[in-house]
């Protein structure tokens, strides 16, 4: 059927990441029905379906798992070789202001690992930003890269790597009714207060952070807005509502009058490295491409439960 098409796997990756056409279009800038096309190409390639897709949901099939266990190291190793032989080309030299949200985690600096050690010459600078402001300090070139909570949908923001999807769990004060249970669900949200985020932040970010409702349309009810982590933090220990985040942020923040517990019926948040479209450099993406080269074989999230097992 003639020679592969990179853009079918960077499709059918994409896919794989997101579980949903409409996303996956949006991190490859193309529409969902290209995305749709893509696919379909591959599976005639492959003489079977890769994916299935109902009006309810997106899911691999069981070749399709087995597909992407093949592909994606195969994809991400020819990437850094050509990453490699790009940078070689150009010089990667200077330095990368990389900013952060609330705290670095383990996939991150060992990518930074990685990139100082295939890139001596070239250095990162950490920056912490705003949990209320994800996007600012790149549109104002405050910083050349940012890593953020999805989603993104910037027109004028490239979203380069995701990476570690973690489940997540809502911090209530200790006493509070959660901390008596395992874990809770959406829908046991509409019972307590959520802190919000401020803006900048869009209005789509926002409700990511902090929804207002759940699947059924039931009320969540809004609590106070911060602009940093630690705001947010201080309002749960003093009984103003409860908090959203993920597991490792859970554990980095664990205090005393703070109490974690996870939440069902979420999907996982996850980390996006971001930079402006006017501002691309071999740098940004040779950082990239470190973050896709030290991702963990297995990149799903732990299960609410096996968190909730590490903080006991």
């Amino acid at each position: 059927m003639g020679s592969l098409d990179v853009r079918e796997l960077e499709a059918f990756l994409a896919l794989a990441d997101e579980l949903h056409f409409g996303r996956a279009g949006e991190r490859l800038y193309l529409s969902q029905s290209r995305v749709s096309q893509l696919l379909r190409s591959l599976e005639r390639r492959v003489g079977a379906t890769l994916v299935e897709r109902t009006s309810r949901r997106v899911r691999l099939t069981p070749l399709g798992d087995a597909f992407l266990a093949e592909v994606r190291p195969a994809y991400t190793a020819l990437h850094a070789a050509l990453d490699t032989a790009r940078a070689a080309a150009r010089g990667v030299s200077g330095t990368v202001r990389l900013g952060f949200q609330g705290a670095t985690n383990e996939h991150l600096m060992s990518a930074i690992a990685l990139f100082t050690t295939r890139y001596p010459d070239c250095a990162i600078e950490l920056t912490e930003i705003p949990l209320s402001d994800p996007f600012g300090a790149v549109h104002r070139h405050e910083v050349d890269a940012a890593v953020v909570l999805l989603p993104v949908r910037e027109p004028d923001i490239v979203l380069g790597q995701v990476f570690s999807p973690q489940p997540v769990s809502v911090a209530v004060p200790r006493g509070h009714p959660f901390t008596r249970r395992s874990g809770v669900t959406l829908e046991d949200l509409t019972a307590t207060a959520l802190i919000g985020v401020r803006g900048p932040a869009p209005d789509y970010w926002r409700a990511v952070q902090a929804p207002t409702a759940t699947a059924t349309g039931r009320r969540i009810p809004p609590g106070p807005a911060v602009s940093t982590l630690e705001e947010g933090l201080a309002l749960v220990a003093a009984g103003r509502g409860a908090l959203l985040l993920c597991d490792p942020t859970a554990e980095y923040h664990g205090r005393r009058l703070i109490r974690f517990v996870p939440v069902t019926g979420l999907p996982p948040s996850r980390l996006g490295l971001i930079w402006h479209r006017d501002r691309e450099t071999a740098r940004l993406q040779a950082f990239s491409q470190a973050l896709a080269a030290t991702a963990p074989a297995d990149n799903a999230p732990r299960t609410a439960s096996a968190s909730a097992r590490s903080r006991a």
